[in-house]
C-alpha cells in the first residue's frame, strides 16, 4: 500500500510533467539548454578522467620490460667500467711515454659479455664453465675479466660453452706489474690451498720496492693477457732463494668466489 506521502509525491510529479509539456516551445528550449549546462562539466571531467587512465595506462610498462630495461642499464654500466679501467691503464702509459716517439697506442678492447653456468670451487683446480663458446667467437686462451678486474682466460671451448680456468690456479699464470716507481715484474701463480682469495707474485728482484696497498697490473708480457687489466693489490712481501728474489702476497680484486657475470676480451 502507498503511504499519503507517495501518492502527495505521484500527484505532483504528473503536474509537473503536464506543466512542463504545455508551456511554450521557447521556454522549453531555454530549460533544456540551462539542463545541459549542468550536465556539459560533468561530461568533461568523465572524459578527462578517461584519457588520463589512457594515458597513465600506456606510460606503465610490464615488469619484464621494467627488468630488460634494468639489466640493459647494468650492462651498460658494466661496460663503462671496464672501459674507464683500461682507460686509466693507458693513461698511465701516455703519460711515461709521452716524450718517446714511435710508440703505439693500445686499442680498446672488444668485449663480449658471459654468464657462469657451472662453478667448481676448489684450491688447486678452479674452474667455472660460462654460456658462451665457438659459435660465438671464442677462442682458448682469451682473457676473461670483471669490472673489478683479472678472473683468468679461456681454457677450452666447445659450441655453446667455453670453460675458464682462474687466476690462482697452477694452469693460469700471469705476467703481473707492480704500480711502483721501478715498475717492478713478475708472474702470479696460486698462494696455496686455503687462500683462495689471494695469490703469490713472484721472480720478483730483490731490490723490487713493495710495499702492501701497491696495485698490481698485467703487463702484457706472455701474449695471452693484455696489459693493464687490474689484478689486485699487494698485501706484504718476503725474500726467496736465501734473498736472491722476492715475493709479493696480492689480494684479488675480482671476488671468484662469486662470479656470475664475466666479459671476455675478444680478438681485434
Amino acid at each position: 500500500m502507498l503511504k499519503r506521502a507517495h501518492y502527495i509525491a505521484l500527484g505532483l510529479s504528473v503536474f509537473l510533467t503536464l506543466v512542463i509539456l504545455n508551456l511554450p516551445g521557447r521556454i522549453t528550449a531555454r530549460m533544456k539548454l540551462g539542463l545541459g549546462s549542468l550536465y556539459v562539466p560533468l561530461f568533461g571531467l568523465a572524459n578527462t578522467v578517461q584519457q588520463q587512465g589512457t594515458r597513465l595506462a600506456n606510460t606503465v610498462l610490464p615488469r619484464s620490460e621494467l627488468i630488460r630495461q634494468r639489466e640493459v642499464l647494468e650492462r651498460q654500466n658494466q661496460e663503462l667500467r671496464l672501459q674507464a679501467m683500461q682507460t686509466e691503464g693507458m693513461v698511465r702509459e701516455n703519460e711515461r711515454l709521452r716524450r718517446l716517439l714511435g710508440w703505439q697506442p693500445n686499442k680498446p678492447w672488444k668485449l663480449k659479455p658471459a654468464h657462469v653456468v657451472l662453478f667448481e670451487p676448489s684450491n688447486w683446480w678452479r674452474t667455472v664453465q660460462v654460456d658462451v663458446g665457438s659459435r660465438d667467437g671464442i677462442k682458448v686462451n682469451s682473457a676473461v675479466l670483471t669490472t673489478d678486474g683479472l678472473v683468468g682466460r679461456i681454457s677450452s671451448v666447445s659450441l655453446t660453452r667455453s670453460q675458464v680456468v682462474l687466476v690462482g690456479d697452477p694452469n693460469c699464470k700471469v705476467a703481473a706489474r707492480v704500480d711502483n716507481a721501478s715498475r717492478d715484474t713478475g708472474v702470479i701463480s696460486g698462494s696455496g690451498p686455503l687462500e683462495s682469495g689471494t695469490v703469490e707474485l713472484g721472480y720478483l728482484s730483490r731490490t723490487a720496492d713493495l710495499k702492501p696497498g701497491q696495485s698490481v697490473w698485467t703487463s702484457g708480457l706472455g701474449g695471452i693477457f693484455p696489459k693493464d687489466i687490474l689484478v689486485g693489490k699487494i698485501l706484504d712481501a718476503r725474500s726467496e732463494d736465501y734473498g736472491m728474489s722476492a715475493v709479493a702476497r696480492v689480494k684479488l680484486a675480482a671476488d671468484l668466489g662469486a662470479l656470475e657475470e664475466v666479459w671476455i676480451i675478444m680478438e681485434p
